[in-house]
C-alpha cells in the first residue's frame, strides 16, 4: 500500500495537469476576464484571498491524521465515533449562531472569534483526556460552521454595499479561491505527512502547524482587513454621524443592531422554509444534497480506520483522494465547456451514480476476514472524483432555483438534515461496534457502506426526479444552451 499510494498520488496529479491545460485549450477566454482589468477590484481580492486562504490552509491541515490521532491516544472506535458525532452535533447547534453572529458582531470580528476558536481547537489536541478532546471537537464545530459564513459575509458586503462592484464579479473571486482550496489540500496532505510522518513528530504535528497559520489569518483579518475598514469610514459617515457599514460600536446601536440582526435572520429563516415547500424542485435538490453531503461525512470518519491497518502513508493517501477530487472539477469545467455542452443536472447525476458505485464496491473490498484495502484506496478515490463532478453541479442548479435572498435560509435547512443523518450513521456504527464487547469490528464497516450506498441509491433517484422535473425547464441550462432542448 506505501507504493500504490504514491503511485496513485503522481498519476492523478498528472491527470489533472492534463486535464488543466486541455481545459485551458478549450476555453482560453475564460483565464482572463473583465474582472481582471479592473485594479480596484484586484486590489480588493487579492485582500480578501490573503486572509480567506490561510483560513482554508489550515482547516486543510487538520484532514489527514484526526482519527489516526485519535487512535494513537488508544480510544476505541466506538469512542471516535462519539468524538465526530459531537462534531456534528455542534455544527448542527452552532449553524444558526453562526449565521447570525456576522451581523450582531460584525462581519470582521466573526472572523477573528473563528481564527481564536479554531487555535484552541488545535490546542485541545495535545491533551489525552476524553472530555478535553470532545470540548475541541465543539469547538472545531463551531470554527467550520464560522468558515463557511463569516468570511464570504465580510466579503459579499464589501463588494456589493462599500465598493459597489458588479455583482457579476462575485463568483470571479469564489471561482479563484476553489482553485487554489484544490491545490491548497493536495499540499496540506504532504506537508502533514511530512512532519507526522517523515520527521517523526507524530499525527498531533499537523494540528499544531495549523495554529501559525489561524495566526496569520487572524493578523490579515485584524490589520489588512481593518485598514480596509478605516479607508471605508474616512471616505465618509452617513447623517447620524455613524461609520458606513459600522462595526458595532456604541452601546445603544450595538442592542438595535443585535436585535435588528436576530430577526433578519429568523425571517431569513421561515422564508427559506417556505421556499423550500412550496418549490419542489428546491425540495429535491435540499434532498440530494442530505444525502450525498450527510455519507461523506460518514466516509470522512470511515476512510482512515480502512486503510490505516495496512500502512499506507496517510497524509500521501489524503493528497490522492484531494487530487481525485480536483480531477473532478476540472473534469466538470471541461464538460459544460461550449465543445461538450453538457447540462449541470447531467453531471450531477453521473457524480451520484459514480458515489454510489464506490460504496457498492466498499461493500465487497471491506468484507470482515478478507479485506483488499488496493480495491477500498480505488473506491474512495471514484467518491473524490464524483465530490468534485458533484459540487460545482449542485451549486449552479442552487444558485437557478434557490431565490439569492433566501438563499441563506434555505441553505440551513438543507444542512440541518445532513448532520443529522451523519450524526445517525456515526451512531449506529457506535451501536455496532459496542455490541461487540468496545472491539473493532469490519463488519460494522461493511454494513455502514452497504447502509451509504442505499442512501446514494435514493439521492439518485431524486436526481431522476429533478432531472425528470426540469427536463424543459430554462433555469437547469447554461446559458449558452437555453432553450435548445425546447424546441
Amino acid at each position: 500500500m506505501f507504493v500504490t499510494a504514491y503511485l496513485a498520488l503522481v498519476v492523478l496529479a498528472g491527470l489533472c495537469i492534463a486535464l488543466e491545460l486541455a481545459s485551458r485549450r478549450l476555453s482560453p477566454q475564460q483565464t482572463a476576464t473583465t474582472t481582471v482589468a479592473n485594479p480596484a477590484f484586484c486590489r480588493f481580492q487579492t485582500l480578501f484571498l490573503r486572509g480567506y486562504l490561510l483560513a482554508l490552509w489550515a482547516d486543510w491541515l487538520q484532514g489527514p491524521y484526526l482519527y489516526k490521532l485519535y487512535r494513537h491516544y488508544s480510544f476505541l472506535e466506538s469512542q471516535i465515533a462519539i468524538l465526530y458525532v459531537c462534531g456534528l452535533a455542534s455544527c448542527v447547534l452552532f449553524a444558526p449562531v453562526a449565521g447570525w453572529l456576522p451581523q450582531a458582531l460584525g462581519r470582521r470580528r466573526t472572523c477573528l472569534i473563528f481564527c481564536l476558536a479554531y487555535s484552541a481547537c488545535c490546542i485541545t489536541k495535545l491533551s489525552r483526556d476524553y472530555f478535553v478532546l470532545i470540548l475541541g471537537r465543539v469547538l472545531g464545530g463551531l470554527s467550520t460552521s464560522l468558515l463557511t459564513t463569516s468570511f464570504e459575509a465580510w466579503y459579499l458586503h464589501r463588494h456589493v454595499d462599500v465598493h459597489d462592484f458588479p455583482k457579476e464579479w462575485i463568483p470571479n473571486t469564489f471561482g479563484k479561491a476553489a482553485n487554489w482550496n484544490h491545490g491548497l489540500a493536495v499540499c496540506a496532505g504532504l506537508v502533514a505527512n511530512l512532519f507526522a510522518e517523515w520527521l517523526g513528530l507524530g499525527p498531533v504535528a499537523p494540528f499544531l502547524l495549523a495554529i501559525p497559520a489561524l495566526a496569520a489569518c487572524g493578523w490579515v483579518v485584524l490589520t489588512d482587513w481593518g485598514k480596509e475598514e478605516m479607508l471605508e469610514g474616512a471616505e465618509g459617515k452617513d447623517k447620524n454621524g455613524l461609520l458606513l457599514g459600522g462595526s458595532n460600536t456604541g452601546s445603544s446601536s450595538s442592542a438595535v443592531g443585535r436585535s435588528s440582526a436576530q430577526t433578519r435572520f429568523w425571517r431569513s429563516c421561515l422564508e427559506g422554509l417556505r421556499c423550500l415547500l412550496s418549490d419542489r424542485r428546491v425540495l429535491l435538490l435540499g434532498g440530494v444534497q442530505a444525502l450525498f453531503e450527510g455519507v461523506l461525512y460518514i466516509f470522512v470518519f470511515l476512510w482512515t480506520p480502512v486503510l490505516d491497518p495496512h500502512g499506507p502513508p496517510l497524509g500521501i493517501v489524503f493528497s490522492s483522494l484531494m487530487a481525485a477530487g480536483l480531477a473532478g472539477s476540472i473534469l466538470y469545467r471541461l464538460a459544460t465547456s461550449a465543445r461538450y455542452r453538457l447540462q449541470p443536472a447531467h453531471l450531477l447525476c453521473l457524480a451520484v451514480l459514480l458515489a454510489f458505485f464506490s460504496f457498492f464496491m466498499l461493500t465487497f473490498s471491506t468484507a470482515p476476514g478478507q479485506p483488499r484495502p488496493r480495491e477500498s484506496l480505488l473506491a474512495f478515490l471514484l467518491l473524490e472524483l464524483a465530490c468534485g463532478l458533484y459540487f460545482p453541479a449542485v451549486s449552479f442548479l442552487q444558485g437557478r432555483v434557490v431565490p439569492v435572498e433566501l438563499r441563506a435560509g434555505v441553505l440551513a435547512w438543507f444542512r440541518l438534515p445532513l448532520h443529522l443523518l451523519a450524526c445517525l450513521g456515526l451512531l449506529a456504527l457506535h451501536g455496532e461496534v459496542s455490541g461487540t464487547g468496545g472491539g473493532e469490528s469490519g463488519g460494522g464497516t461493511r454494513h455502514m457502506f452497504a447502509g451509504c450506498a442505499a442512501m446514494m441509491l435514493a439521492a439518485l433517484l431524486a436526481v431522476v426526479s429533478l432531472f425528470t422535473l426540469g427536463r424543459n425547464d430554462a433555469d437547469f441550462r447554461l446559458e449558452g444552451t437555453r432553450g435548445e432542448g425546447e424546441i
